[in-house]
């Protein structure tokens, strides 16, 4: 499964870099999510409760941070487990340019999941991506009191 999105924050490039390392931030954007804590300086551990409809499983995990260029580009890999549901694998690359206006955040990512539980849960997530993805940039925007706008995605 593989997605992604355009977006223009109102912010400088510092401010939003910032807001994207912030496990405040990131915990208050991420649905669900009700740890979400530092382990080492590129190593994050969460726990995110998921609602897949008549079930609401929830997930521990580990997220990585890979090939980071301050306040410019990062690639952010994940790997959930959530008991008999199976386990889910995701990788995301995030880049930030000045843009008119603000800041430019490009997003691509890809992943997948395993269980048939979890195959059910991804075709529903997979349906519903993007209003996933807009609504966390969204929310991040929020908790910076900033404005940020969907773009086309090229």
């Amino acid at each position: 499964m593989e997605f992604g999105g355009r977006y223009l924050f109102s912010a400088p490039r510092d401010r939003v870099w910032a807001a994207l390392n912030d496990t405040q931030v990131l915990k208050a954007a991420i649905p669900g999510c009700s740890r979400l804590d530092w382990s080492s300086a590129t190593t994050l551990e969460c726990e995110i409760k998921v609602n897949l409809g008549v079930m609401q499983p929830t997930f521990t995990g580990d997220l990585e941070l890979r090939d980071v260029i301050p306040a410019e580009r990062y690639t952010l890999a994940g790997r959930g487990r959530g008991g008999l549901l199976g386990k889910a694998e995701a990788a995301a690359d995030i880049s930030l340019l000045d843009a008119p206006g603000g800041t430019e955040l490009t997003f691509t990512a890809n992943g997948g999941a395993d269980g048939g539980i979890m195959k059910l849960g991804k075709a529903m997530i997979g349906n519903s991506a993007q209003k996933i993805i807009d609504g966390f940039f969204e929310r991040i925007g929020e908790a910076m009191a900033t404005e940020v706008t969907p773009l086309p995605r090229d």
